[in-house]
């Protein structure tokens, strides 16, 4: 938005549409709700387990990683289904790729959690 002043106004309506984001996310998207609730299951069992401060930032980034690459994911469908609403094997491609990234993330964090949490488990047995 070239030659547009500064607008307090302008910046609290841009957090707006960020949150109708996530609430269209959240509304529409099933993996998501299901991302969400492993991130509610993780930062409870943070708090249960008490972890350090550097766990904490490495579970929280984790999340956020996740969280992030399926909005991407949404993104990228968004768009291939606008461009092209037939089937075609190419936006396919690109679909799968993108889903395929948010599942190396989804893997990355299970592997953090498993990292952090299953030591704080053993201790328990």
């Amino acid at each position: 938005m070239k030659g547009k002043k500064f607008s307090i106004k302008r910046r609290l309506q841009s957090f707006g549409y960020a949150f109708n984001g996530l609430k269209i996310l959240l509304k529409e998207e099933h993996n998501a709700r299901i991302h969400l609730l492993a991130a509610i299951c993780a930062v409870v069992a943070s708090i249960v387990f008490r972890i350090s401060l550097y766990e904490w930032v490495v579970v929280i980034f984790a999340i956020g990683f996740v969280l992030v690459m399926e909005i991407l994911n949404t993104i990228v469908e968004n768009i291939a289904d606008f461009i092209s609403p037939n089937i075609d094997k190419r936006i396919k491609k690109i679909k799968d790729l993108s889903a395929a990234a948010t599942l190396i993330s989804a893997i990355v964090a299970l592997i953090i959690g498993i990292i952090v949490f299953l030591p704080k488990i053993i201790e328990l047995c």
